[in-house]
């Protein structure tokens, strides 16, 4: 007897809705979840330990040490002695003239500087990556759905092809160009299945969790154009994006480390306050209790390190040409994503439109080649290349809608000005599934 309560729950679950997730609730599951951007806060959180310890260098540097000690002393023609001893030493440095401690401070600042930089570099980056992968997955349903809608029409046809074959009303050949299309489709529909698993895949990466239900694209979206002219959004992204604000402060913490280096050469000048409190003297030897304060100024001049120090300055200058020359090609990487997204963002809006008009009269022409075949006027090759052109328009269309707003999102990215309030505006585009 089968296990009504087992029946009853699976029944429960079928007629309850299926809760699908919007871009918003996707993006934070990413933010809660995403290691890299952990990863970036991290460095800021490093940047910020850096800069104190080398402000901490500058500061006064105390310390002290006390010592108690039970003592027995054995002289030749003397009695042993046994007694106890105390000694207790207080010290102050600071420094007073030491610019490469100066210069290490500076770099420090910077270093911390571009870990903030790299940080909203990965908060943009990590909203593009939900945007590009959500939509990723919306693509490639739509196109899995495509084939499996063509491959059911196609279907349908070859079934009405067959009947109209078994009264000789056309040839053997038509029989097998539909089947030799279904078979085409089937193909297909294998490698879209494969896509999506792939796309959803990569969304997991990001959410560390599956994600089975998904909003849908809204229609009656305007697909604009971006305003504005190319070479002006290229000095508004070499101003603005994180990127290249993280690399101005790197070569600015490597000029720092050359002046640091460059300072090893001078004379460090630091004053010294001690304070001697003890009655044992050399080898624990008892003395009268003594009482010592000593305040100087020490003087610490390098003449010699073996070259060390020589060396040390020519790898910073090193070091300073090479954050240069990558400051170089980030900027030339910057001028090409922004080129790239903002004509692509431009392409996939007329794109739109052009797909548009081309579903349009595929849909006229299928409908005409279907009349025309059940008058004789057509073949069946000429309705499955009609049928096919009009799936092809449909899913180019839905590709370029994605490609649209990815590209769009990507242009934001790329001149520094994405933020939450874009995915806002995107979710609005999106509506519950049916």
């Amino acid at each position: 007897m089968p296990n009504l309560k087992h029946i009853a729950v699976f029944s429960m679950v079928l007629s309850c809705p299926v809760y699908a997730e919007d871009l918003l609730s996707v993006y934070n599951q990413a933010l809660a979840a995403d290691p890299q951007l952990r990863t970036a806060e991290l460095k800021v959180e490093v940047g910020n330990a850096l800069k104190g310890q080398a402000l901490g260098q500058m500061l006064p540097q105390i310390s002290g040490t006390a010592n108690w000690s039970n003592n027995q002393q054995a002289i030749e023609t003397l009695p042993d002695q046994n007694y106890r001893g105390t000694r207790y030493f207080v010290s102050l440095t600071q420094s007073l003239i030491d610019f490469a401690k100066f210069w290490d401070w500076k770099r420090a600042q910077q270093v911390e500087n571009q870990f903030t930089s790299e940080l909203l570099d990965a908060k943009h980056g990590l909203i593009f990556s939900v945007v590009e992968r959500y939509f990723a997955v919306l693509d490639a349903d739509d196109q899995l759905n495509l084939i499996r809608a063509e491959k059911q029409a196609t279907e349908s046809e070859l079934e009405q092809i067959k009947k109209q074959f078994a009264k000789q009303m056309i040839k053997i050949t038509d029989v097998y160009e539909a089947e030799a299309r279904l078979d085409q489709l089937n193909a297909d529909l294998i490698g879209a299945e494969s896509k999506l698993i792939i796309v959803k895949q990569a969304l997991k990466e990001l959410t560390n969790s599956n994600i089975e239900h998904f909003d849908k694209l809204k229609e009656g979206i305007e697909y604009n154009e971006l305003d504005g002219n190319l070479d002006d959004w290229i000095d508004v992204a070499k101003s603005q994006n994180p990127i290249i604000a993280a690399q101005q402060s790197a070569i600015e913490a490597a000029s720092d480390n050359v002046a640091v280096q460059k300072s090893r050469y001078l004379p460090v000048v630091d004053l010294q306050l001690n304070y001697f409190d003890t009655d044992t003297g050399f080898q624990s030897a008892r003395t009268n209790h003594t009482q010592t304060q000593v305040a100087a100024i020490n003087v610490n001049v390098p003449i010699f390190t073996g070259g060390t120090t020589t060396h040390r300055m020519f790898e910073a200058q090193s070091r300073l040409a090479i954050a240069h020359e990558e400051n170089e090609s980030k900027i030339r990487a910057l001028i090409k994503e922004t080129s790239d997204a903002f004509t692509s963002s431009n392409a996939n809006a007329r794109q739109v439109t052009a797909s548009e008009k081309a579903l349009n009269s595929a849909g006229k022409s299928r409908e005409a080649m279907q009349s025309g075949l059940r008058y004789g006027v057509e073949t069946v090759a000429d309705l499955l290349r009609a049928q096919q052109l009009e799936f092809k328009a449909k899913r180019e269309l839905s590709k370029s809608k994605y490609q649209y707003i990815t590209n769009r999102v990507r242009f934001l990215k790329a001149i520094g000005s994405i933020n939450e309030d874009n995915l806002q505006e995107i979710n609005q585009w999106l509506t519950k599934p049916n």
